[in-house]
This record gives C-alpha cells, sequence and structure tokens, in this order.
C-alpha cells in the first residue's frame, strides 16, 4: 500500500541544494515528498565525487564544484537565473551571508541550518571573541535590520537551532496550562512571548540532547565518528564555549567575557565547547553531563526573551547547549583533543548500521514553580528508518526543521531574514511533528546540587540551585 504525503505548495524556478553531506542527503527525499516543482531544475551543488556518483544513479543533477568568495555568484546566478527559485544551503565551508544576500537580491527564497563562514575563518584570528557565534549572528541580524522586509531568508532551522525554538514556546504554554499562570492564551508579539516567560518564573534554558545511537561494531582508534556532519562538529566544537547570560546570574565565570557591541543577550568563555561539561538532566538518563557547545539558539532564545533595555534588561534569561552526543562521538572528541589534531579517518553512522538507540532532543525550561519541565522528541533510529530514508535519528530532527521552515518560507515568501524564533511554531511543528516520534513534556525534580560528590567540595550556590556556578562542571 502507498504512503502518501501532504503537498505544501509549489515551488518556481530553480530547487537549488548546496552541500550534500548526510543532512542534504536525507533532506532530498523530504523535498521530493512534499514539494510540487520542476525535476529537471534541481541540483545539488557538491565537490565530492561520491555525491555525483549517489546523484547520477537516482537521476539528479549534480554541479560537482565548490563554492567559494571568487565564483558564488557566477555559480548561482547560471542555475538560478532570473525566475526565482528556492534556496537550501547545508553546507560547510560556505559563507552563509554571501549567499544569502545573493538569494535575496534575484528573489530567490533561502534557508540554511547555521551562519557559515567561508574556509579559513575559525584559524584566521587568534581574537577569540571574533570566533564566535554570537559574531556571526549578529552580522545576520545587522543585514536584516538595515534592510527589513523583501525575500524570506531563514536563518538557522534545523534541530538547534531552528526546532527547539519551537519547543521552548510549546512547552511555555504547557507550563502556563499546568500552573494555572494567568492570561496563558498564546502571545502573538515577541514581548509577549517574553513576557510571558518571566511571568512564569523561568530563570533559564537547557538545550538538552541525549544520542544514545550505537552500532555493533567497535569505534576503530583514530577515527571521528559521529551521526552528523564531523567537520561540522569539530568546528563548532573547537569554537569558544558560548551562553545567553540571565538576569539572575549572581557570578561570572574567571574565564568569562562579554561581548562590546550587539545585542548582549551572551557571554563566552576562553575555552573550546568541547572539553566544557554541564550538569544537565534528560528523560532518559536523567542527570547527565552535557558539552557547553556554542550554537546560534543559545544567542537567539536569550535575545528574544529579554524583557526591557537590552543593554541593561529587567529579565533575560539564561540558555545554552547541553550536549551529549553519541558515545563513539565522546570517545572521539577525548582522543582528538588529546592529541591535539582531528583524525583523519572521519565516518558517520549510517541508519543501517545503528543497532540501537535515538535522539532525545528537547529544551529544560529552570527554575520556575515546578522546578523543571524538558519537553521535546525522543526518536529512535529504528523509526527514523521507518519514516524516511537515508538518514538515522538525529538527521531526520534536522532535516524535518528544514522541511517546517521551507514550508514557511513558501507561506511567507516576503517576511525578510528571519530565526526561528520569530516564525510560526504552530504551523512549522504542524509540518514537521509526523518526523519527531513521541513529543513529550516530562517535570523533573532534579536540580544541579543533586548527586553531586561530597567527598569533594566545590565552589557552588546552594542557596540557589540554578545558578551556572552550579551547572558549570567544575
Amino acid at each position: 500500500m502507498l504512503q502518501s504525503h501532504p503537498l505544501y505548495g509549489r515551488i518556481e524556478g530553480a530547487v537549488v541544494i548546496i552541500g550534500f553531506g548526510s543532512i542534504g542527503r536525507g533532506t532530498l527525499p523530504l523535498i521530493e515528498r512534499h514539494f510540487d516543482y520542476d525535476a529537471a531544475r534541481l541540483v545539488v551543488i557538491d565537490p565530492d565525487p561520491a555525491t555525483h556518483l549517489f546523484l547520477s544513479q537516482h537521476h539528479h543533477r549534480h554541479l560537482q564544484v565548490a563554492l567559494t568568495p571568487e565564483n558564488y555568484r557566477e555559480v548561482l546566478g547560471e542555475v538560478f537565473g532570473e525566475d526565482g527559485g528556492f534556496c537550501v544551503n547545508l553546507s560547510v565551508d560556505v559563507g552563509s551571508l554571501d549567499v544569502m544576500n545573493f538569494c535575496r537580491e534575484r528573489g530567490v527564497l533561502y534557508i540554511d541550518t547555521v551562519v557559515e563562514p567561508w574556509p579559513g575563518f575559525y584559524d584566521s584570528t587568534g581574537d577569540n571573541a571574533a570566533r564566535t557565534n554570537y559574531r556571526l549572528r549578529q552580522a545576520v541580524r545587522d543585514i536584516a535590520a538595515a534592510n527589513p522586509g523583501g525575500t524570506t531568508a531563514v536563518s538557522c532551522c534545523g534541530a538547534n537551532p531552528g526546532m527547539v525554538s519551537w519547543f521552548v514556546k510549546e512547552a511555555l504554554l504547557r507550563l502556563a496550562e499546568d500552573t494555572g499562570h494567568a492570561g496563558a492564551t498564546p502571545p502573538s508579539t515577541r514581548e509577549g512571548w517574553a513576557a510571558l516567560m518571566q511571568g512564569l518564573g523561568v530563570k533559564g534554558i537547557h538545550v538538552a540532547e541525549r544520542d544514545t545511537q550505537a552500532r555493533r561494531q567497535p569505534r576503530p582508534r583514530g577515527t571521528f565518528v559521529n551521526t552528523w556532519s564531523v567537520d561540522g562538529f569539530i568546528s563548532e566544537g573547537l569554537q569558544p564555549a558560548e551562553l545567553g547570560w540571565g538576569t539572575h546570574e549572581t557570578w561570572f565565570p574567571e574565564n568569562g567575557h562579554r561581548h562590546v557591541s550587539g545585542c548582549g543577550a551572551a557571554i563566552w568563555l576562553d575555552r573550546p565547547g568541547a572539553i566544557t561539561r554541564v550538569h544537565s538532566w534528560c528523560p532518559t538518563p536523567g542527570p547527565q553531563f552535557g558539552f557547553l557547545v556554542t550554537h546560534n539558539e543559545a544567542i537567539s532564545i536569550a535575545d528574544y526573551y529579554t524583557v526591557g533595555d537590552p543593554a541593561a534588561p529587567d529579565y533575560r534569561p539564561t540558555c545554552h547547549y547541553a550536549y551529549h552526543p553519541c558515545d563513539d562521538a565522546v570517545l572521539s572528541l577525548h582522543e582528538m583533543f588529546g592529541a591535539g589534531r582531528p583524525q583523519e579517518t572521519q565516518e558517520i553512522l549510517d541508519a543501517d548500521e545503528i543497532v540501537e538507540g535515538g535522539d532525545e532532543l528537547g529544551v529544560l525550561l529552570y527554575g520556575h514553580a515546578r522546578n523543571a519541565l524538558w519537553y521535546g522528541s525522543r526518536l529512535s533510529n529504528a523509526e527514523a528508518r521507518r519514516l524516511a530514508p537515508y538518514q538515522n535519528a538525529t538527521g531526520l530532527q534536522v532535516t524535518s526543521a528544514v522541511l517546517a521552515g521551507m514550508v514557511w518560507a513558501l507561506e511567507n515568501p516576503r517576511a525578510g531574514i528571519v530565526e526561528t524564533d520569530e516564525m510560526d511554531h504552530v504551523r512549522c511543528l504542524q509540518v514537521q511533528r509526523p518526523y519527531l516520534g513521541p513529543v513529550e513534556a516530562h517535570y523533573t525534580d532534579w536540580t544541579p546540587l543533586a548527586h553531586r560528590w561530597q567527598q569533594f567540595p566545590e565552589d557552588i550556590d546552594e542557596a540557589d540551585p540554578w545558578q551556572f556556578r552550579n551547572v558549570l562542571a567544575s
């Protein structure tokens, strides 16, 4: 029996996918399922010869070329022509902001999952502040402010950043309902959402993730194994740890730094995120260590929910990623940092070789009357394989968010440059939810003060459990 899938609209002009790693390969069948378009004008741009073999076997057009600052305008100009289209940028080492600006000039809809710089950016300066996602995001926000409206470009719309911003709003409404909060009608403005979060007493948010996917074969030494882009994970893991900095914080880390310009919603630590540990919680493992890897949503969520003058806010939540990748990736990080260099061999766990586990990704809202609420997707690899081809659980959480962002952009083609916090979370999750497995809410009485090693005294604040001072692992 053939399974039917909703058709969300027609894309006029070319459909161009930039980058064809694990996320690009998983996004393609979702585009094929859910959009009407001219198949002859679907093009994948990727320099990898293996991409050419796969696409030729599936009768898709492939441009085997690496986009560069020197050629991207010419290459994209020839592909899109003058009749618009949709650019789906899922690449590494391609400057997102430049491609976004070009697409808006041409009336081409645009979406990406990260603000990606051109090659060499992360190694071109010893100034760690310049290497932060705060700076990369602020450049996009400055362009958006200077050029409001126009062709829609959705910035940073994957699982996280992306889906988790929609989960925050769902979690707030659930918390409001469960605590009998007055005025729990869904807000219609940023100011309304920020006031709701403040009124509920939320001190902060962990984007709390646990990836339990595993294969039968042990990880080979000298190989970086992950469930999604190895290059992408290494790049963000070697950036400074970053977090949105809340107004409830009474302590400031010794290696912490504030930014001198921009929205002021975040700080950075003079330490790589992939070796900076934090105490967090997910439903399946309960208490766990996560890595404080920098992500756009840590900044955008803190910024979006700010109340009052951003320079001296009345309220702002702390927000950061707390990521426990699959066990093979943890071992890979340990080996990489021990050697002082990335492994030469990289492997992404294919859905067909994974024998157990899934990806549990949600938002942990903490510090309120019910202590803490985790809200998110608990998608197994087995269910991901059943729902869509070419991707494991981690990949499907990302690609289904790309699909939702594309639908929203197609339905709102003149919204200008937007982040996922600014989009209609109800519509986006309506599109995405069929691919997420169980989406659940879990309350917990856990705090970062629980299960500490009492034999080894720590510099913590026992009077206020949800201080970042307690969350940061010593």
